[in-house]
C-alpha cells in the first residue's frame, strides 16, 4: 500500500477475469473474458475533505449537498460530483506529483471489485457480510469502514455511493467489447458507473451490475474513486 497526495493507494495485479453475467439483466450480457494490465486504486472513494483541498486550491465550485448534515462529514465520500468535475479532480491531482491520476474502466471497476476472487456477484465470499445489516440502516454515505474492505484492500466497493467510471454507458457493449483493456464505446450520452447507494432499498450491488448517468447530472449518491497508472 502507497500514500499519496489523494490518500492510500493499492496496486491491483494484471489478470483475466470473466466480465458480466449471462444469467442477468441484459446489459451484463454476454459474460466475456477480459483482460487488464496492472493499476493503483484509491483505498477509498474521494472525500469531503479531500476535495475540500481541490476546491480552496482551484476555486472550483464547491459540492451542492454539503449544506444538509448528512453529506458533510470530511470522511464521507464527497457526492454530487458530477463526471467533468471528476475528471477535472483527477487532473489537478497530477499537477501536484506529476503522476496519471483518472478514472477507471468499467472493467477495471469491476476487476478491482473482485479483491482477487476467482468470480462471483460480491466483493466477498458469499452472497451476505456481517456488515450488510448495518449498511442497510443508514440513511446517508458512511465513512468508509475496515468491515467493507475487498481482498485488495478497497473500501466500499459493493455499496456507499455509485463511482463515475471513464466509460461511455451501451447497453450492448458487451457484444462487441475487445478483449484486452476495454476502452469502452467512442461516443454515447450517458457515462458509466458502478457500486451501491445509500439511496435504494437494496444498498449492496452486486459487481457486475451496471449503471449509468447523464454525465452533467449531480446526485447525492454519485461519487468517484482516483485510479492511478503504473
Amino acid at each position: 500500500m502507497v500514500t499519496g497526495v489523494q490518500g492510500q493507494f493499492v496496486t491491483i495485479p494484471a489478470g483475466t477475469f470473466l466480465m458480466g453475467k449471462d444469467e442477468s439483466r441484459r446489459d451484463e450480457r454476454p459474460a466475456h473474458t477480459v483482460t487488464v494490465r496492472a493499476f493503483a486504486a484509491a483505498v477509498s472513494p474521494v472525500t469531503n475533505a479531500q476535495y475540500a483541498a481541490y476546491v480552496d486550491a482551484t476555486s472550483a465550485d464547491a459540492p451542492p449537498f454539503l449544506a444538509e448534515g448528512r453529506f458533510a462529514a470530511p470522511g464521507q465520500p464527497v457526492v454530487g460530483i458530477n463526471w467533468f468535475e471528476a475528471l477535472a479532480y483527477c487532473e489537478w491531482l497530477g499537477t501536484l506529483d506529476d503522476r496519471s491520476y483518472r478514472l477507471p474502466t468499467e472493467a477495471e471497476r469491476e476487476f478491482a471489485a473482485l479483491g482477487g476472487l476467482p468470480g462471483g456477484d460480491w466483493s466477498w465470499a458469499g452472497e451476505n457480510a456481517p456488515f450488510v445489516a448495518w449498511i442497510n440502516s443508514l440513511d446517508s454515505p458512511h465513512v468508509p469502514s475496515p468491515e467493507c474492505t475487498n481482498g485488495y484492500g478497497l473500501r466500499c466497493m459493493a455499496e456507499n455511493v455509485h463511482e463515475w467510471c471513464s466509460d461511455w454507458y451501451a447497453a450492448n457493449w458487451y457484444a462487441s467489447s475487445p478483449p484486452n483493456d476495454p476502452p469502452g464505446p467512442e461516443s454515447g450520452k450517458r457515462r458509466a458507473s458502478r457500486g451501491g447507494s445509500w439511496r435504494h432499498r437494496d444498498k449492496t450491488t452486486r459487481i457486475n451490475a451496471r449503471s449509468s448517468l447523464d454525465p452533467s447530472f449531480r446526485y447525492s449518491d454519485f461519487g468517484f474513486r482516483v485510479y492511478r497508472e503504473i
